[in-house]
């Protein structure tokens, strides 16, 4: 089999923002032409399936900017400078739901968006939670809530959870049975 990788020849920064830069690339492809490639360089994320209990996770209602609308998702967050993902998995579930974790465990990564984006979305489970009072960002507005597990699926059926990285994990703890209480 051929060759698959595209090698880069320069690399040029055009946007640089606060959480995310925007390059464009000229590469050279495996038949040795030239092309360009504009992505986003992304310091990668967590996406945290929280069980409150055997039958209810914790979501979250919040407006999304881009896609104009309110809409449902786990809790989530992206990884700071100099911090881990599963510090940052804790943090994010503290933040915007107020619940402090006493087990979690990664179960999943995925990149999001690989045709554009270096992102990649590093998933926890958690469990045992204890409340300790919601934190969220001085820019962040949402609403937390529970929701019963077998719910979101339906949700997810019925497209009302539309959001990739909430899809994803849910389906796979659903698929792969990881519910932690059972």
């Amino acid at each position: 089999m051929k060759s698959l990788v595209e090698k880069k020849i320069k690399s040029v920064r055009v946007y640089k923002g606060r959480a995310v830069s925007f390059y464009r690339d000229t590469i050279l492809l495996p038949n040795k032409k030239r092309a360009i490639r504009d992505y986003m360089q992304h310091p990668g994320a967590v996406c945290i399936a929280a069980f409150k209990d055997r039958e209810n996770i914790l979501m979250l209602k919040q407006y999304r900017y881009p896609v104009k609308k309110v809409i449902t998702e786990l809790p989530a967050g992206k990884i700071d400078k100099r911090e881990g993902p599963l510090a940052c998995a804790k943090r994010e579930l503290l933040e915007e739901t107020g619940y402090w974790p006493k087990k979690i465990k990664k179960i999943l990564e995925f990149y999001p968006s690989p045709a554009f984006a270096t992102e990649t979305m590093q998933v926890y489970l958690a469990w045992d939670l204890v409340h300790k009072g919601i934190a969220l960002d001085e820019d962040e507005f949402l609403h937390s809530f529970e929701m019963g597990f077998d719910k979101s699926i339906d949700w997810i059926r019925q497209g009302k959870i539309k959001d990739a990285k909430s899809v994803i994990t849910l389906l796979t703890i659903d698929r792969f049975k990881l519910n932690p209480y059972i």
